[in-house]
């Protein structure tokens, strides 16, 4: 392979949102050589995929080429970019870089996870540097809705991708500085091949506002409380954690922290710095002990998670913290598309209590960390490049992204998905070939094939239910005992008050008298006379068809 190409392929991260992971590879004559970014998962709807905790990218592809990957860089700690390193990353063993922030979260995040591996991590300083094999990647600060966040500048022989991560522009950031135009613009000085780059708020107008405006509304809305108050938002967003806290110290409020990601994700913030200067947090123990206008809930659960700190608030089982009528619960969030019902029925259910429910429906107490049609604008601006391949996005997102950056005058869009391998040079890019690609479930501590029969087979329980019979029959074909039926799933009584139960019994009678005798001695004849035969007794009484199983034991 003596001609050098530059390639890239996204595994995760196109046409869906989460689940990032791509790839570059530059090929000469030592081979191709891969440099992994990001490592992420998506979150499983449980309606679609019952029992599936975390949906994950398939790796079968890089397994095969482990001895070529070079390193994985993490742009920054949000799990849909590195959630599903503690799984995948012993399947190979490759080289991690991440900046201090991610670097210390994730490590929090593997200690909370019995049985994880050991997985070292090497640390790279804000606006840093690494050589990896051919590949020279910088670190560029964006602004983000969690420190750190970075975009990557990976400089090659054939020229300089920048693959951009989850950014937008904010020019009042509460934590870190804001995204660094300079170097920006600088990279597109020196030429910029390609922009990898995030299409998440691409259909929207404008340019996204700013956590500074943020926490101004925040601070009313505590300061005016008449009772207890409530926050949730993602844990993450250290930014407006810190916001809350400096408005419930302005307030007079002190802040308990409930759940445990938050309280995981504050103790990292601190030991990283980024709680410098805000009071310390009370115990949990201690907040009903604080009068109602002097305390403030921190609270996971801004997706309404069933288990989370805010949906056991919701349906009064919380052991610690309660809410009554005159209560503020201030969602300052966005419902991730898919978890619309689990937010409206932890709303719903402290509405019911009486307790006032503040959304950004009606006040600005969230913004996206993701940029706006005018902020794409500026990144294709500043870095000019020659190709524009959008990412991080639904088909929509990517679609509109690709028109403004044709509208732009960028010389090349091209758009893909996940397992294209597009050639990014030499010549014009282009899809050029197909790599395996697809995902994983993580199913409690198993990864299973999202093709295997697994989920598909849940699904039609949920809908159908089972059957279970049991037959004993000897060797010369004669039922030793009455069957054994159990239904699971299925109605006690049809349309006229008939036990189901008896209705199987009776077509399991009548499959086995009109069985020939020959055929009897069979187990596998009598197995598949019986189903069919149950199958269609209840379906014929139900208008849904159960899942039958009958095992037949010859004595």
């Amino acid at each position: 392979m003596a001609q050098s190409e530059l390639v890239f392929a996204p595994l995760g991260g196109i046409g869906e949102i989460g689940m990032n992971l791509s790839i570059y590879g530059l090929a000469g004559v030592q081979g191709r050589k891969w440099l992994m970014v990001d490592c992420g998962v998506s979150f499983a709807a449980e309606e679609h995929l019952p029992g599936i905790d975390l949906i994950l990218p398939d790796i079968r592809y890089l397994i095969e080429e482990r001895r070529n990957i070079v390193g994985l860089v993490l742009t920054h700690a949000h799990e849909d970019h590195m959630g599903a390193l503690i799984d995948l990353w012993p399947r190979l063993k490759v080289p991690l870089y991440a900046t201090p922030f991610a670097a210390a979260l994730f490590e929090a995040r593997r200690q909370s996870e019995p049985g994880a591996p050991e997985i070292p991590v090497n640390v790279v300083p804000p606006g840093g540097h690494i050589a990896l094999g051919p590949f020279e990647v910088d670190f560029i600060n964006v602004a983000h809705s969690i420190p750190e966040s970075n975009a990557l500048a990976i400089r090659t022989p054939l020229g300089t991708v920048l693959h951009t991560g989850d950014w937008k522009i904010d020019p009042t950031p509460l934590l870190g500085a804001p995204t660094d135009q300079t170097k920006l613009s600088a990279l597109g000085d020196q030429g910029v091949l390609a922009l990898i780059g995030d299409s998440t708020n691409a259909v929207r107008d404008g340019r996204s506002p700013s956590e500074a405006d943020v926490a101004k509304t925040l601070a009313e809305l505590i300061r005016t409380a008449p009772a207890r108050v409530a926050v949730t938002t993602f844990a993450s967003h250290v930014g407006r954690i810190r916001a809350v806290a400096d408005a419930a110290r302005a307030a007079g409020r002190e802040v308990v922290l409930v759940g445990r990601a938050m309280e995981r994700v504050a103790q990292v913030a601190r030991e990283t710095g980024y709680l410098d200067g805000v009071q310390d947090f009370r115990e949990l123990q201690s907040y009903g002990y604080l009068p109602p206008d002097k305390v403030l809930a921190l609270c996971t659960g801004s997706q309404g998670e069933p288990r989370a700190a805010l949906s056991r608030i919701a349906e009064d089982e919380h052991p610690e913290v309660t809410l009554t009528r005159g209560d503020r619960v201030i969602f300052s969030s966005r419902t991730i598309p898919g978890n619309e019902k689990a937010v409206a029925r932890v709303i719903n259910g402290l509405v019911m209590q009486g307790i006032e429910v503040i959304t950004d429906r009606t006040h600005l107490v969230h913004v996206s960390g993701h940029p706006r049609r005018d902020e794409l604008l500026d990144m294709i601006g500043w870095v000019r490049p020659q190709i524009l391949i959008p990412a991080h996005g639904e088909a929509l997102h990517l679609a509109e992204h690709a028109k403004l950056a044709r509208s732009a005058g960028v010389p090349d869009v091209l758009v893909c998905r996940n397992g294209d391998l597009v050639r990014l040079a030499p010549g014009k890019a282009e899809i050029i070939d197909e790599v395996p690609s697809g995902r994983l479930y993580k199913d409690g501590a198993l990864l299973i094939d999202a093709e295997a029969s697994t989920v598909a087979a849940r699904r039609r329980l949920s809908f159908s239910g089972v059957v279970s019979v049991a037959l004993a029959v000897d060797e010369k074909g004669v039922l030793l005992a009455d069957p054994e039926v159990e239904l699971i799933g299925i109605p006690d009584t049809d349309a006229g008050g008939r036990p189901m139960a008896d209705i199987a019994r009776e077509a399991i009678d009548e499959a086995w008298q009109t069985l020939p005798k020959p055929r009897r001695r069979d187990p596998a004849e009598v197995a598949e006379a019986v189903r069919r035969a149950v199958r269609g007794a209840i379906a014929s009484r139900w208008n849904k068809k159960p899942i039958c199983h009958v095992h037949v034991v010859t004595v």
